[in-house]
């Protein structure tokens, strides 16, 4: 397993100081926003794509400080209810697709989008339950008319590139689960799996390992976010999990993102590293800061030597004991 980092968190530094920060912290990957929500800061799409000796460049400098790019990260909502939005999502993840496949990069991680409840629809909907029926209803036609045409037309795309899309379990989208992820696979291709990351399952009840053992079967985890949640079960009691408060108020929150090892023990943590190994994965883990009581700097080093020290680096050998 190698370590790496989601780059959108050094938005001070310009693209060769990002490297040489964290290169100096010891990660190996790194996963570069090419748009939408992570904004493209370190990688303009349109200049790489026209120009080779920029993509060369491009790749020099991060190979030169021993570092590897594990995804281009492109999440927004490409069914969103908003035409304009939608489409700039879509052309986006496509030249993204595009611009991985030049550059040998294997995985282009996203969010499944979510739609509006009907055509006439201005805002994004996202049934959570099945009664009142309406939400029913409004579901199957998401899934049915939005959700699995467009992911059909793109996973084609991504097949065409050879490149793996990683769709990031998060609410508010409609893949939020390892259920949802192996219906939306189901119908589209192998190509379409999922950015594993436990931050968003531990909110939602859903264990990590099990979740790990669930898609590893399928061979659908095509990249791994390190990020942490602490669940504060008196806020909980008071907001449910569903909790609609600012992030920002964390002395009130029924959960909170937090660095990796200040939600769960490290110990749990190399749990998680060997779950992935068992079923499957042996890739990069990246890590996504979003702990509202820590710095980037303390927050993304502590996060670091956790995973450092859980870390299982090298191959197995073969059973000699037994």
């Amino acid at each position: 397993m190698k370590i790496g980092v989601f780059t959108v968190l050094f938005q001070d530094k310009n693209f060769e100081e990002m490297l040489d920060y964290v290169a100096d912290a010891g990660v190996k990957m790194v996963e570069i926003g090419t748009g939408g929500n992570p904004g493209d800061q370190f990688c303009d799409l349109n200049n790489l794509l026209e120009d080779e000796n920029k993509r060369n460049q491009f790749l020099k400098s991060i190979h030169q400080r021993g570092l590897e790019i594990s995804a281009f990260s492109c999440h927004n909502n490409p069914i969103s209810p908003n035409q304009e939005k939608a489409k700039n999502s879509d052309e986006t993840l496509r030249k993204t697709i595009k611009l991985a496949s030049l550059l040998n990069v294997p995985v282009v991680n996203t969010f499944s989008g979510v739609a509006g409840s009907d055509e006439t629809a201005k805002y994004p909907n996202w049934p959570v339950t099945p009664w009142p029926t309406a939400y029913s209803d409004i579901y199957e036609w998401q899934w049915n008319e939005k959700l699995i045409p467009y992911w059909k037309s793109l996973a084609e795309y991504a097949k065409e590139h050879k490149v793996k899309v990683a769709i990031e379990l998060h609410a508010g989208f409609l893949v939020h689960t390892p259920y949802t992820l192996l219906k939306l696979r189901k119908v589209t291709n192998e190509f379409i799996g999922a950015n594993l990351d436990p931050s968003h399952l531990w909110w939602q009840g859903i264990d990590p390992i099990a979740a790990i053992k669930i898609l590893g079967r399928e061979n659908a985890i095509h990249h791994f976010h390190a990020k942490d949640t602490y669940i504060d079960q008196e806020n909980v009691n008071m907001y449910g999990l569903t909790d609609m408060q600012p992030y920002a108020n964390v002395s009130t929150r029924a959960w909170t993102f937090r660095t990796v090892g200040y939600g769960h023990s490290s110990h749990l943590w190399g749990d998680i590293i060997s779950a992935l190994r068992i079923n499957g994965y042996d890739y990069v883990v990246s890590i996504e800061h979003e702990d509202p009581i820590m710095s980037i700097d303390e927050g993304f080093r502590k996060a670091a030597e956790t995973l450092n020290s859980v870390n299982i680096k090298e191959q197995p050998t073969d059973v000699w004991w037994a």
